[in-house]
């Protein structure tokens, strides 16, 4: 009982149980006690020396020491030095490791949350997303897991977040066949002689829309267009079924990034980026019909007053080609934007436009598909308040729910 009073602060003992205290405390806070017997002097009052023993009382030199031997005056203290030891000149490690041991369990736990078990036998899953060159070098694969933050008021992430997985993949594909420069996109020819990249068409067509929490697997590859420009395709899949979720095609051409205007292509930029071209045929065949000339009178919708916000331009200074996708179908009637979902779009890129520009956009419902009498089809125009053309487009929508009645292969009332 002794030694274990000597190591837990035990209740208030009455005066009458022969306890004393010294008369130089006075009305300051008690001492504190360390469990590994370190004298500590209270932060009030030094005129107590407190030590602990977890030990039955030892002799010293023959002689059986009390434990209120352990309670000793300031100048009891200064006359009399207690014996040092070896044990008692250690330091005390337990708290340093037992802070070590929860540092590894809890990165051992982390750990074990990823999952490293490869998906399918010729390929191992990228759990951070930093993608990998596959298929001989030509195919550059990449991993997205959809966000809260990308999804719509439909559920399914929106057609914004699947094009800016494409623009991402593109530029980790030449970040990391390592000829990637200075620029956005550009690669590091490019960069020497002031050129970038700059989409002049593009076409996609849509299977089905991801879902919140859906893991998406997207490859893309570039191949030659013409004498100056590059085609650059994109297959989106569900990673773990495999099922198609979206197929893109896109042709890019060279600008000055000073005079703003169109370039060929160098020979040094051809032999740096045709090594890495595929001979692979577009993943989206192409869409040769003429877009029709959309005007004021034709349009069903205008919407005004568009300007971009810095937080639209990208590196190269202008406005970044995902956000005309959302300001074409801002101006879309809003009964198909509630009853059908985008099934495939072909864009045809005109002209850049800066941070002071004011754009207008322009909606025409031309009707149901005569292929596929399910579908509404519609005519876009982005222009400037000025008359010139930004992008001009050609979009393609399906019922959202095929069961409801009244639905299929009709117009939204709004629209006929």
């Amino acid at each position: 009982m002794v030694a274990t009073a000597a190591f837990f602060l035990g209740p208030h003992v009455p005066p009458e149980s022969g306890a004393k205290t010294s008369s130089k405390i006075g009305g300051s806070a008690p001492a504190s006690i360390d469990a590994q017997g370190i004298k500590l002097k209270s932060s009030t009052a030094r005129n107590l020396q407190v030590k602990a023993s977890a030990q039955a009382p030892p002799k010293v030199n023959g002689t059986v020491t009390s434990v209120m031997d352990g309670f000793k005056t300031d100048d009891e203290v200064t006359s009399s030095h207690p014996s040092k030891t070896i044990i008692n000149q250690l330091p005390d490690w337990s708290m340093l490791l037992a802070a070590i041991t929860t540092i590894f369990l809890a990165a051992e736990k982390q750990w074990m949350m990823l999952d490293w078990k490869p998906k399918r036998p010729d390929m191992l899953i990228d759990p951070f997303g930093l993608g990998r060159i596959v298929e001989d070098g030509f195919v550059f694969r990449q991993n997205f897991s959809i966000r809260s933050y990308e999804i719509g008021a439909d559920r399914t992430a929106s057609i914004e977040t699947m094009m800016n997985h494409l623009q991402e993949t593109a530029l980790n594909h030449v970040k990391t066949v390592g000829i990637m420069g200075d620029g956005f996109g550009s690669t590091q020819e490019m960069c020497k002689k002031n050129l970038i990249w700059v989409v002049s068409k593009m076409q996609v067509i849509v299977d089905r829309y991801p879902a919140w929490g859906d893991l998406v697997e997207v490859d893309t590859w570039v191949a030659a267009s013409g004498k100056n420009g590059m085609r650059r395709d994109w297959l989106l899949r569900d990673f773990y079924t495999g099922d198609t979720l979206m197929r893109a095609s896109s042709v890019w051409v060279m600008m000055n990034k000073e005079t703003r205007r169109l370039a060929k292509m160098p020979d040094e930029v051809k032999t740096e980026i045709g090594r890495h071209f595929s001979d692979r045929a577009p993943i989206v065949e192409e869409d040769s019909r003429k877009l029709p000339k959309l005007n004021d009178e034709a349009a069903d919708c205008i919407l005004t007053g568009l300007t971009p916000k810095w937080s639209d331009l990208d590196v190269n200074q202008h406005v970044n080609n995902v956000k005309y996708i959302g300001w074409i179908l801002e101006s879309a009637p809003l009964s198909i934007l509630e009853n059908y979902e985008l099934a495939a779009m072909t864009l045809e890129y005109r002209k850049e436009c800066g941070r002071d520009s004011v754009l207008q956009s322009l909606t025409s419902v031309l009707g149901n598909n005569v292929d596929n009498p399910e579908t509404v089809e519609c005519q876009h125009l982005l222009r400037l308040e000025g008359g010139d053309e930004i992008v001009k487009g050609r979009t393609e929508w399906r019922p959202k729910l095929a069961n409801r009645p009244g639905n299929m292969g009709q117009l939204p009332a709004e629209s006929t």
